[in-house]
C-alpha cells in the first residue's frame, strides 16, 4: 500500500510539470460551469426564437449523464497519458520489478485516479447538475461514469503505442458515453443494440428511475474492465 500511495504521488508531480494534463484536469471544473449556466441560457435563446415551450429541457438530464462521465473521464485520460509517457521512456519497465509490481503499478495510476475522480464527480455533480436531485442518482452517475472512465483509460493503454496515439484513441473510446443518447432518441427495442455501452443502461435507469438497470450497468462495465485488465496485465 505505501509502494502505491508514493506511486500515485510521484504521478501527481509528473502532472503539474505538464500543462496539458492540467489543464485536463482542471477541464470538469470549466465544463460544470458551462452546463450548469450555458444550458439553460441557449434553452431560453432557442424558446425565444422558435416560440417552443420546450426544447432542451427533456434532455436535462442527459447532460447530468454526460458530465458524470465526464469529469472522471478527464481523471483517467490523464493517468492513460502518464502510463503512455512512462512507457516510451521506458520507466514503467523498472517500476515493474520493485516493490510496486505491475499490479501495483496500475493500481496507483488507473484505479486510485478512478477514486479520485469518483470522489470529484460526486461532489461537483450536485453543484453542476441541471436536473437529476437524488442522493442516490449522484452516486450512481459518479459510479457509472468512474467506471466508464477505467473503461476509457484501458482501451487508450491497450492499444496506443505511444502518447500521440493515445490522444488520438482517447477521443474515439469516449464515443462509449454516446450509448446514453439511445433511450433519449431510439425507441425500443431498437434501442438494444446499444448494450454492450455502459452509458447506455445508465441512461435508461435515470429515465425509468428502475433500480434494476444498475445491475446491467455494474456488470457490462465490469465485463470492459476484466477484459481490458487481463490483456494488459
Amino acid at each position: 500500500m505505501r509502494a502505491i500511495r508514493l506511486s500515485f504521488l510521484q504521478m501527481l508531480r509528473f502532472m503539474r510539470k505538464d500543462m496539458m494534463l492540467m489543464a485536463a484536469g482542471l477541464a470538469p471544473f470549466l465544463m460544470g460551469v458551462a452546463i450548469r449556466f450555458g444550458i439553460p441560457l441557449i434553452d431560453k435563446a432557442l424558446m425565444a426564437i422558435t416560440g417552443m415551450t420546450q426544447i432542451l429541457a427533456p434532455y436535462y438530464s442527459l447532460f447530468d449523464i454526460f458530465y458524470a462521465a465526464i469529469t472522471p473521464a478527464m481523471f483517467c485520460f490523464v493517468a492513460a497519458m502518464v502510463m503512455l509517457e512512462e512507457r516510451d521512456d521506458h520507466i514503467n519497465r523498472y517500476l515493474f520489478v520493485t516493490e510496486l509490481g505491475k499490479r501495483g503499478y496500475y493500481i496507483s495510476r488507473i484505479v486510485a485516479s478512478a477514486i479520485a475522480a469518483f470522489i470529484l464527480s460526486a461532489v461537483l455533480l450536485p453543484i453542476f447538475r441541471l436536473e437529476v436531485s437524488s442522493f442516490a442518482e449522484i452516486l450512481f452517475l459518479s459510479l457509472s461514469g468512474t467506471l466508464q472512465g477505467i473503461i476509457i483509460a484501458l482501451l487508450v493503454v491497450n492499444i496506443s503505442s505511444n502518447r500521440l496515439e493515445g490522444m488520438a484513441l482517447t477521443k474515439c473510446s469516449s464515443l462509449l458515453m454516446l450509448g446514453a443518447m439511445g433511450p433519449y432518441f431510439i425507441s425500443r427495442p431498437y434501442s438494444h443494440i446499444l448494450f454492450f455501452m455502459p452509458s447506455y443502461w445508465t441512461a435508461l435507469e435515470i429515465i425509468e428511475g428502475n433500480a434494476i438497470y444498475v445491475l446491467p450497468t455494474m456488470l457490462v462495465s465490469g465485463i470492459w474492465i476484466l477484459i481490458l485488465f487481463k490483456t494488459e496485465i
